[in-house]
């Protein structure tokens, strides 16, 4: 066994390309032990059938295994030099071991030697000659050659004649140097005195022990015939094209004969031609034309060697040596086998991974027999051959599999025949994929508005990602991150495969009105990779709230009384009915009216103020008590009310403040109008611009704070009548975060008893 490994690095590709080369003799058993793969090669025994290693050999013969416990290389068919090389003096069988994971590649050598395991043997057991008995002595009759397949000393070595008075055995030479036997008279024939000879000629090897093989000659005296035909040449040459037309003639011989008439016609025929070669040339007997019958195929043989026999009509015969060359034409197209391809390359492979061992080659000779293979310039792959007859299909830079999942390249062969001939072959290539793309949202934030109150599981929307990944790599799940001040999960699930959300709890408007969670989407490939988007979830109003009566304070067993002069004219404001809505919008918008009184017509309420009013004067026959119902509603979808009872009692000597009634008698004098006009626009304006700088000092010091006025003959709104949950007006606005009013009260001025209302963030723009 020889040995030989090298590490080899091209183009700056590395991997390991080992040669072990083994001798071993032909027609060992099957089973036999060639020699350890794994052992020359360097190998650890175990690695074999982790990298699913196996042998590939050229061609479709596979001549031997591998062992994948052991590591040794097995015969695993016969193997008979003679069959696989013929007449080739050195016998080469040369194969592939692939390993996988990564894909490399070393060159198994057989070198076959040959043993003496064929004998000699003649083409005809008997041969036959015609010879008269005026042969001249000395004349050489050539024999047919004995074949033995073996070669070398194993081969035919010697002839021999069995002992006769007339004839000896003589060896001859061709001109490709073989040898032949010639049967040559050394004493003149008497046909009178024996008219027939029979002679053994013996072939004999020179193996140890030899083998032989034999013959016999007859052959027969003729009475005499002066002359014998002569051959212009003793040896001819000619060529032929492989694969010329039938009917080409490749060459005319020409005998001559001195007698006349039957004894000077000549016949020309092939001595001792094959079954095969008598299918492919064959000679015209009158003319000597030699002519193509068959397919001349120079791969399988690529010279003629034949022997020509011209006989006269008296049996008198002379033979000569006709040699054909040949001539190769490039008729065969380079053959591509594909020994072992990798179905998937993963896409982060470094350049000069090795994808497929790719065999190629050529059955013609010469030039036509000199194959390159190529590949397309646009695929990231390139060609390496290191051993000849072998490429390796290698990545020439990294791949994308969301780019291109599947390479199809064309593999061209090409001999240097003139004219060319090439062969193509498709490699189908599998980008396998690995985990190099993280999930990506179709928008990285999400906005989505839910009616409060909606019962556990409602749906509120569903996020998607995508991943350009594959397989496992490219499945999602998705999952609701986790804040440190606030607990997301307990407002929303989300479905890990779909991601859909669903309420996982009641919400309350008035609670909160926003919130934000995070959903995360993660793949399933290794290493994970994720993404984040925001969800922003809205809260929307409903009306579920009633309205609640701030004033007059409804508590059981106590009605705070309002008092109104008996003289109070027409128009006279006599309270007002204070109320708030925990809702927003329309929801919180409230309205006012008397749904029941004591003496109907009397009173009044106003529809948006609340205010109560005189609609008469009162008489003596009015009760001094009486007792209003106002019904407040909502303008909700669903309208909801609540109900404020109102206790007045007529006094006879409270003052009638004319600032509280909105009907003047109209008899009363213009110029006393116009005074009270002007003075009341004057206070009016003064009280504006107060209660304007009240609100810019109070809003820069304490939001929300009340300010109450009393004076002595009007009704006062005390603290203590206010619940706590409602002492601060500022926290029952009924808008969205900064779109609160604040509500003041005053009673400073009778005509100004009303609720006056600014947007916070409006409030240096009124200034302006």
């Amino acid at each position: 066994m020889i040995n030989s490994a090298r590490e080899a690095q091209c183009s700056g590709l590395h991997f390991l390309l080992g040669e072990v080369r083994y001798v071993l003799p032909e027609e060992m058993k099957v089973g036999s032990v060639i020699g350890n793969v794994a052992r020359d090669l360097g190998l650890e025994v175990s690695q074999l059938d982790a990298r699913r290693a196996r042998i590939v050999a050229e061609g479709t013969s596979q001549l031997c295994e591998l062992d994948l416990v052991t590591g040794n290389l097995l015969i695993s068919q016969r193997i008979d030099r003679e069959e696989l090389c013929a007449q080739v003096s050195i016998c080469i069988l040369q194969f592939q071991l692939l390993l996988e994971d990564p894909l490399q590649a070393s060159s198994l050598v057989l070198d076959i030697t040959d043993i003496n395991d064929n004998s000699p043997v003649f083409t005809a057991v008997e041969i036959n000659l015609d010879l008269v008995e005026s042969t001249v002595l000395g004349l050489r009759f050539p024999l047919e050659s004995a074949h033995d397949p073996d070669l070398g000393k194993n081969s035919i070595q010697e002839y021999k004649l069995n002992h006769n008075d007339h004839f000896a055995l003589e060896l001859s030479t061709q001109i490709n140097g073989n040898s032949y036997p010639e049967l040559v008279l050394k004493k003149p024939l008497d046909r009178e005195a024996k008219a027939e000879h029979v002679l053994k000629i013996i072939g004999i090897d020179g193996g140890e022990p030899n083998r032989s093989g034999t013959a016999s000659i007859h052959i027969r005296v003729l009475d005499a015939n002066d002359n014998v035909p002569v051959f212009s040449q003793r040896v001819y040459k000619a060529s032929v094209k492989e694969n010329s037309a039938i009917g080409t003639v490749i060459i005319t011989l020409n005998a001559t004969d001195l007698d006349d008439g039957v004894y000077g016609e000549i016949t020309y025929s092939f001595s001792h031609l094959s079954d095969k070669l008598a299918g492919v040339i064959e000679i015209n007997s009158q003319s000597g034309e030699v002519r193509v019958v068959g397919t001349i195929d120079y791969e399988e043989a690529s010279s003629l060697e034949l022997d020509v026999q011209a006989k006269d009509g008296g049996g008198q015969a002379s033979h000569c040596k006709l040699i054909i060359d040949v001539i190769d034409k490039n008729d065969n197209k380079p053959v591509i086998e594909i020994k072992s391809v990798s179905a998937n390359v993963a896409e982060d492979s470094k350049p000069g991974t090795m994808v497929a061992l790719i065999n190629i080659f050529d059955l013609d000779t010469g030039s036509s027999g000199h194959v390159t293979c190529s590949i397309p310039d646009n695929v990231p792959f390139k060609l390496v051959s290191e051993v000849k007859n072998y490429y390796m299909l290698v990545t020439d830079e990294m791949l994308d599999r969301e780019k291109q999942s599947e390479y199809n390249i064309t593999l061209t062969a090409t001999d240097a025949g003139f004219p060319s001939l090439s062969s193509d072959a498709v490699l189908s290539i599998q980008v396998s994929d690995v985990n190099d793309n993280a999930p990506t949202f179709s928008q990285s934030e999400y906005n989505v508005n839910i009616l409060e109150n909606q019962p556990v599981g409602t749906f509120v929307i569903k996020v998607s990602a995508q991943d350009s990944d594959d397989g496992s790599n490219a499945k999602i799940m998705y999952h609701i991150l986790k804040d440190m001040n606030l607990d997301a999960s307990s407002f929303l699930t989300v479905n890990s495969d779909t991601g859909e959300l669903f309420t996982s709890r009641h919400f309350d408007y008035e609670q909160s009105v926003h919130f934000q969670i995070r959903v995360t989407a993660l793949d399933r490939g290794e290493p994970q990779l994720s993404t984040t988007c925001t969800i922003n979830v809205f809260v929307r109003d409903q009306n579920d709230n009633a309205p609640v009566i701030l004033y007059p304070v409804q508590t059981s067993g106590f009605i705070a009384e309002d008092m109104v002069p008996v003289e109070a004219p027409r128009g006279y404001l006599v309270t007002k009915v204070v109320a708030v809505d925990a809702d927003s919008g329309h929801n919180a918008w409230l309205s006012y009216r008397i749904i029941k009184a004591t003496r109907p017509g009397l009173f009044m309420a106003d529809l948006h103020t609340g205010e109560i009013r005189t609609l008469r004067t009162f008489m003596e026959d009015d009760e001094p008590k009486q007792t209003l119902s106002v019904l407040v509603t909502d303008n909700g979808h669903e309208a909801l009310s609540a109900t404020a009872t109102v206790s007045i009692t007529l006094d006879d000597g409270l003052p009638v403040l004319k600032a509280h009634f909105e009907f003047v008698d109209e008899s009363q004098n213009s110029d006393d109008l116009t005074l009270y006009l002007i003075i009341a626009l004057s206070v009016v304006s003064l009280m504006l611009i107060i209660l304007i700088s009240g609100v810019i000092y109070f809003k820069l010091c304490r939001r929300g704070y009340v300010y109450r006025s009393t004076t002595a003959n009007l009704p006062v709104f005390p603290s203590t009548y206010y619940s706590t949950g409602f002492a601060d007006f500022s926290r029952c606005g009924t808008l969205l975060k900064d779109d609160r009013y604040d509500p003041f009260m005053t009673t400073v001025l009778p005509f100004l008893n009303l609720v006056v209302t600014f947007p916070v963030h409006t409030m240096f723009f009124l200034l302006l």
